[in-house]
């Protein structure tokens, strides 16, 4: 079982979306765990308080080291990663998702406000992801994310695992497009080839579809797979 254990000032966001679909059915199934913790239960001020202003001024309010480091401790060790989510970290990808999917699970922290106390990052070897270059409230959506992304790799969980191969960004291309009923649909109809039962010819046009997007929307990638 993939466990999942999430630091949040607001656990009651999860499991969220985690509970539906297919990342909810695995959740049902104990193909993977959840387990919630409040940072606020850590605090040791009277009022639940788990921030304080920044040294050297600045805006907003910075969670306290002691109050992290305390809910972190009252997780055990050999989980997995440890993350936290930031924007300054390292971007989260595909294959950042396969990677955490064959740990035994990842530890979430999920930081608000102004951010957390440096030194509660370095001093417990936390490692920063980024979902993207873009500022939320809070780390929960961010988590959320990951983990769906990296549920759905687990065994079992997506019935068909050739599926998973011919999504976008394996191989560094971006998917083929795809059609379903009816066969025209005001006046577009569906390519001949797809309907030709030619096995080898609609390998070949997925192929060289997923190429022509990719190199179209994703030149960036389009770069990374003609170099491999």
């Amino acid at each position: 079982m993939w466990n999942a254990t999430v630091l949040s000032l607001f656990p009651e966001m999860f499991p969220g979306t985690l509970d539906f679909s297919i990342a909810g059915k695995a959740l049902k199934n104990g193909i993977w765990s959840l387990k919630k913790i409040n940072i606020r239960d850590f605090s040791n001020d009277k009022n639940g308080k788990v921030d304080d202003i920044p040294f050297g001024g600045g805006h907003g309010m910075v969670i306290k080291p002691e109050v992290l480091n305390n809910a972190l401790k009252s997780v055990a060790d050999d989980i997995g990663p440890r993350i936290y989510l930031s924007p300054r970290g390292r971007k989260f990808d595909q294959n950042f998702a396969k990677d955490l999917s064959k740990e035994k699970g990842v530890v979430f922290i999920c930081g608000r406000y102004e951010g957390v106390d440096e030194r509660f990052l370095n001093h417990n070897e936390i490692q920063e992801v980024s979902v993207g270059d873009y500022v939320l409230s809070g780390g929960e959506i961010g988590a959320q994310l990951i983990m769906d992304a990296t549920i759905r790799l687990l065994p079992n969980v997506i019935g068909n695992s050739k599926g998973l191969e011919e999504e976008s960004f394996e191989g560094d291309l971006l998917e083929y497009p795809l059609y379903t009923h009816p066969r025209v649909w005001k006046g577009i109809e569906v390519p001949d080839v797809l309907l030709s039962g030619d096995h080898k010819k609609i390998e070949m046009w997925k192929i060289k579809m997923s190429e022509n997007i990719t190199k179209l929307k994703r030149p960036d990638l389009w770069s990374k797979y003609i170099k491999s």
